[in-house]
């Protein structure tokens, strides 16, 4: 018999590590947005699932159907076998609780093999996340992580998270680096997906009495973030990173290893270079052409990156600002750990 589980029911036992969640939703429905930490045993191929879809828009439900059952009955072992090697407590979702989720449950049971499915499907965690996100308020203080381009400040507040601060990592939850080469190396996550996780690291550190960002835009490649953080990023203390040039090119360097995205790097300078000055520009496309990349990123940072930072952040008065001039990144963790560190005590 199946059982249904709503999905504060879920939630909470995913909270607890006590459920395994399944997306049972085709790949291509998976890869655009699912429920954090689920597995993917689809119960249809994106191309089965198309076929279905149309026998039952153009020709009747019954030919859909009976579709759906001839190509299901053929990886029926395949199927039940992945779910066998799953150990524990299980929950089986698809788009909105229908045919595919209430199918899957069914023929486990049948098999021995208990599994939940969650009622609503995908679309009542979606319908969550968007409540929760609606009236979410921050009560702790932002400490605001800011520097020019190449300072490595990504990287610095992953060595803060490791340590145990309360960090989040807006460019790692819209895998996005939030600049026009942002995206160079990466498939950028979704608004759905970008939501989900912030959702969860907001919740996990909602107990904690500062949280350390870095002072992105409203929008970081493909998604924006809400209101309410960039509004607590306005109010907060913002740490003004300041590095030596030379440090700030090996960092973008590593960082983007343009070397193996060469054509990514000019289609994306393409869509700046009249915003530079034409030789410089020139100067720019032909530096990135003959892979001279450590000419073009120290050129890019003086006549563009550089001049747009201080108009951003000029905005903020000093009783806002704490500036941490650094030679590296290790002394930049340092300062900001005993920064922080002493607002943590407090």
């Amino acid at each position: 018999m199946i059982q249904d589980i709503s999905i504060d029911e879920l939630l909470a036992l995913k909270d607890k590590g006590e459920l395994t969640i399944i997306d049972v939703r085709s790949p291509s429905e998976y890869k655009d947005a699912t429920i954090p930490g689920s597995l993917n045993i689809p119960f249809f191929s994106d191309e089965e699932r198309a076929e279905v879809g149309t026998l039952y828009k153009q020709v009747s439900q019954q030919a859909a159907k009976e579709r759906g059952l001839e190509i299901v009955s053929a990886k029926l072992p395949a199927f039940v076998s992945e779910f066998s090697s799953i150990r524990g407590k299980k929950a089986v979702f698809c788009w909105r609780g229908g045919m595919r989720s209430r199918t899957s449950a069914t023929v486990l049971d049948l098999m021995g093999i208990k599994a939940l499915r969650l009622e609503g499907g995908y679309r009542s965690y979606r319908n969550r996340v968007v409540e929760e996100l609606g009236r979410m308020e921050l009560r702790q203080e932002a400490l605001v992580l800011n520097g020019y381009t190449g300072t490595g400040k990504t990287a610095i507040l992953h060595r803060l998270r490791e340590e145990g601060f309360p960090v989040i990592d807006l460019e790692g939850l819209s895998n996005h680096r939030g600049s026009i080469f942002g995206q160079i190396g990466r498939e950028p996550y979704n608004q759905k997906t970008f939501d989900s996780l912030l959702l969860e690291d907001l919740q996990r550190l909602q107990s904690s009495p500062t949280l350390l960002f870095e002072g992105e835009s409203k929008r970081i490649g493909k998604v924006m973030v809400p209101d309410f953080l960039m509004e607590k990023k306005e109010q907060g203390t913002q740490l003004f990173i300041e590095m030596p040039m030379e440090e700030r090119v090996m960092h973008i360097l590593d960082d983007y290893q343009p070397w193996e995205h060469q054509q990514e790097c000019l289609e994306a300078f393409s869509r700046i270079k009249k915003r530079i000055h034409t030789p410089i520009a020139k100067q720019i496309e032909k530096d990135l052409q003959a892979e001279n990349y450590s000419s073009a990123v120290k050129l890019l940072l003086a006549y563009y990156y550089d001049p747009l930072y201080e108009q951003s952040t000029g905005r903020y008065p000093d009783s806002q600002k704490i500036i941490l001039q650094v030679n590296n990144i290790d002394e930049a963790v340092e300062a900001i750990r005993d920064y922080a560190g002493a607002k943590q005590a407090h």
